[in-house]
């Protein structure tokens, strides 16, 4: 499904790292896109140079599904787009077509949450344009934890501020729901009463 995209891979076939910038102008901007607000601003661009050099490269065409909802066996990698949009859809019981939940564009960190927990996949994940991308495996994850533990810390404290900053948006939008469920009711039932 993935293709390498650059000319040069961030990480050479022994596994031996390449200078801190990675030796990619890509790379350099897979790094300052890792720090953006809608990725992991909390990373310092050193820091986000590290961790790239543990990302892959990699295009996706236009209409791929790279991320299936429910998929439990898939889990292993999240993405930082480059390049290109993502839809985000989700399956509704009562409805007969998937619902788009949102539409991410470059700087957009996706996966992340399957990635940490290795629980199936919460919606699926479309290219809506080809994509430019740099993957995180967790096998690489796991080498940057032995091989640069303080850097692997502070990304996985940037990983799990950004999914809370999630939760409390999901937590605000569902008490709003329930709002107006309970205005909709009570609307609802002065009609109803005479």
């Amino acid at each position: 499904m993935f293709k390498n995209i650059f000319k040069k891979p961030l990480l050479p076939a022994d596994g031996r790292h390449q200078d801190k910038a990675g030796g990619s102008g890509s790379a350099d901007l897979a790094a300052e896109m890792l720090i953006a607000p809608t990725a992991l601003m909390q990373l310092s661009l050193e820091e986000a140079r590290v961790v790239v050099l543990y990302m892959q490269p990699q295009l996706v065409a236009k209409g791929t599904i790279f991320i299936r909802e429910g998929d439990g066996r898939d889990t292993g990698f999240m993405m930082l787009l480059l390049d290109g949009e993502v839809t985000v859809e989700t399956v509704v019981v009562s409805r007969a077509q998937p619902i788009i939940i949102t539409v991410m564009g470059p700087g957009s960190l996706i996966g992340e949450l399957g990635f940490l927990d290795a629980q199936p996949r919460y919606a699926s994940c479309i290219a809506a344009t080809p994509l430019r991308c740099a993957i995180l495996t967790r096998e690489a994850l796991n080498r940057l934890m032995l091989e640069n533990a303080p850097v692997a810390a502070k990304l996985m404290l940037a990983l799990s501020l950004r999914i809370g900053v999630r939760l409390r948006e999901i937590t605000d939008k569902l008490k709003m729901y329930v709002q107006l469920t309970q205005a909709m009711e009570q609307e609802i039932a002065s009609r109803i009463t005479p």
